[in-house]
């Protein structure tokens, strides 16, 4: 597996140097990671099929790009990656066709085909499609044995819409599956947030799919105000600094969920993903050098062993550990690339949810405030 890294500035592309030789004629797969606005330009597809004419090429709106060290905003970002033995499908749908993303998730799905599928690697709008219904969806469908990362595209700290395509322009709705086949590819993956937790834990007594309404037969919007104090004259934004770690009935871990947005009328919290009924809760708060060591301990988790480098690793964070890092942001994509001592290409973006399964295996997981590393390996 040979890949490159480029940026397209002022539509010239620029390859990174870190970038192994490919042949642009024979690329079986290009990444493409851009704001909202470069990615709405008019002919951005078409430049970048130009360049890579048998690729499957996907595009995908960010809050903010990763290329190898650096963050940053409003560029445009390209892996490109030619793989030697593994087969590449791919498949799209779009969420505003079904019912729910549970039902447009089970139809994408099953367009991929499913002998000798290794890997499924998810880019989704990231403002029409609830996340947590994606994941169930593609769970139904999909073997055990596959492993399935990715990630739901961003529109910077605005949260007004978001765009993904697939060998297309991109637009609102898209959710995206490519699948890799056979058993030359070995995939693995990490994701860790470095959180602190505090306060004590609450029952959520009144919601509605991601819609918060009460913990405790409490108010959960006031509850949580009181639990922010100063901060909570900052809402909506501030609510990225302070997630919820959220266990679902019948679930060992938690998962983090991010608050997109508060109803003061409807006194209703609005997360990234599902927060049921039943689940508890408990509030959480940055941790600046935290949050650096997770984002190590993510690519730590990826390694095959100490020798082996990943030919390539995909770095899909959360918008809210962005916001909170603010200037430090590099420091956990550098972070990274010390633990791959700085020998892999990276690439990536930050997200409105991250998906993956937890650590240690089990059925895929929307997460929310997480670095999580997808790390590619062919023989």
């Amino acid at each position: 597996m040979n890949t490159s890294l480029y940026r397209l500035l002022d539509k010239k592309w620029e390859q990174h140097t870190m970038s192994t030789t490919v042949d642009e004629q024979q690329v079986n797969l290009a990444l493409c990671f851009s704001s909202k606005e470069k990615l709405q330009e008019k002919g951005i597809y078409e430049t970048v099929k130009e360049k890579f004419p048998q690729a499957h090429i996907v595009l995908c709106s960010t809050a903010g790009e990763i290329c190898q060290e650096e963050v940053l905003d409003r560029s445009f970002v390209t892996v490109a990656m030619q793989f030697k033995k593994t087969k590449i499908e791919a498949a799209s749908v779009n969420v505003k066709d079904y019912s729910s993303a549970y039902s447009a998730a089970i139809a994408l799905a099953k367009k991929l085909p499913a002998k000798e599928l290794s890997h499924v690697l998810i880019f989704s709008d990231g403002s029409l499609v609830n996340g947590s219904e994606l994941v169930k969806g593609l769970t139904t469908q999909i073997d055990k044995t596959a492993l399935i990362t990715g990630g739901l595209a961003g529109d910077g700290a605005e949260f007004r819409s978001t765009l993904t395509g697939l060998n297309k322009q991109p637009a609102e709705g898209e959710i995206i599956a490519v699948g890799f086949y056979g058993k030359n590819i070995k995939i693995t993956h990490g994701s860790q947030g470095g959180w602190d937790i505090f306060g004590l834990e609450k029952r959520v007594t009144n919601s509605s799919a991601n819609v918060l309404l009460e913990l405790e037969e409490q108010n959960a919007l006031d509850l949580y105000k009181r639990y922010l104090g100063e901060e909570a004259r900052h809402l909506p934004s501030s609510a990225l600094l302070f997630p919820l770690s959220v266990t679902i009935p019948g679930a060992k871990k938690p998962v983090v969920r991010t608050i997109l947005s508060i109803n003061e009328d409807e006194k209703s919290m609005t997360f990234a993903g599902d927060v049921p009924v039943g689940s508890t809760v408990r509030f959480m708060k940055a941790n600046f050098d935290k949050l650096t060591m997770a984002a190590a301990e993510a690519a730590l988790i990826t390694k095959i062993d100490d020798e082996r480098k990943p030919d390539f690793s995909l770095l899909i964070s959360c918008v809210g550990r962005k916001l909170i890092l603010g200037k430090k942001t590099e420091e956990e994509v550098k972070a990274v690339a010390k633990t791959f001592k700085h020998k892999t290409i990276l690439a990536g973006f930050y997200s409105y949810g991250e998906i993956s399964p937890f650590n240690e295996g089990g059925s895929c997981q929307l997460h929310n405030q997480t670095m999580t590393i997808t790390s590619f390996y062919e023989n």
